[in-house]
């Protein structure tokens, strides 16, 4: 496998000169990108993956968020009705041919368009080619795992606009609370409240493919971390809280143990 991950890096560098690094924006998905990388790793090694896949998944990693940056130039947004930043990564590397920059050769490079292509999708669906799945599954479980990270690190006001007072002060809206007690992602569109936005990313951890994910997230106390950094003022929203972190603790351990028997 010709694939130097170096100097892939290096390459991924010189791309960036053309963006302010001084913008928080920028700055923060640059440490996302190369967090994703690592999660990838670590993921794949706890999998026994392959060193062949290991390294693919990692560049992936690296590249599955290319078009982000374009769309903070253009926008200083990451809403997504702003631009597909996940085609404009395909169209950036495959139909402009930087993908060259990265991977000498062609081989993998079904592989690599649809693990990016996909990576932002809502529900993963249609991918019928064993190992474009397993990348695609990757994709989304290292950079659902990075941002367990994000949610961790960043500001609230970074992440939401406002406060942690004020997220806990809102209500979840019921038709995003359903979604959540069916086990399903939250849909964009239906959040309302900042809670509703708080309770997506919640949300995100039902949409993780292996249980090789999951444990790393349980391990870190991800779910705990993440709930414990509001401070819920309105009573409903705490019980409400409370609830949803007892429903996750059960939905990781069921899953992890039905893999372990």
């Amino acid at each position: 496998m010709n694939i130097d991950l170096s100097h892939a890096r290096q390459q991924f560098e010189s791309y960036l000169d053309q963006y302010d690094r001084t913008d928080d924006k920028v700055r923060l998905k640059i440490i996302h990108t190369y967090g994703v990388m690592e999660c990838s790793r670590r993921i794949c090694e706890r999998m026994h993956l392959s060193e062949e896949d290991t390294i693919l998944a990692q560049l992936i990693g690296l590249l599955h968020d290319i078009g982000r940056f374009e769309q903070l130039k253009k926008y200083n947004s990451f809403e997504p009705d702003t631009m597909d930043h996940a085609a404009f990564g395909v169209q950036i590397l495959f139909e402009e041919g930087r993908i060259r920059d990265y991977a000498a050769e062609t081989d993998w490079d079904s592989i690599i368009r649809t693990a990016i292509a996909r990576h932002s999708d809502f529900k993963l669906e249609g991918v019928t080619d064993e190992r474009e799945l397993l990348h695609a599954r990757l994709i989304r479980d290292a950079d659902k795992l990075d941002n367990c990270r994000v949610k961790l690190e960043d500001s609230i006001e970074t992440i939401l606009g406002v406060s942690a007072e004020e997220v806990g002060s809102s209500a979840i809206t019921p038709e995003v609370m359903a979604q959540f007690m069916n086990h399903q992602s939250i849909y964009s569109p239906t959040r309302k409240t900042k809670m509703d936005y708080w309770l997506s990313y919640l949300a995100y951890y039902y949409d993780i493919n292996y249980e090789e994910t999951l444990e790393i997230i349980q391990e870190h106390y991800y779910v705990e971390r993440q709930i414990a950094r509001i401070p819920y003022d309105n009573p409903t929203t705490a019980a409400q809280m409370q609830e949803i972190k007892k429903i996750l603790q059960d939905y990781f351990c069921a899953r992890i143990n039905t893999r372990k028997k």
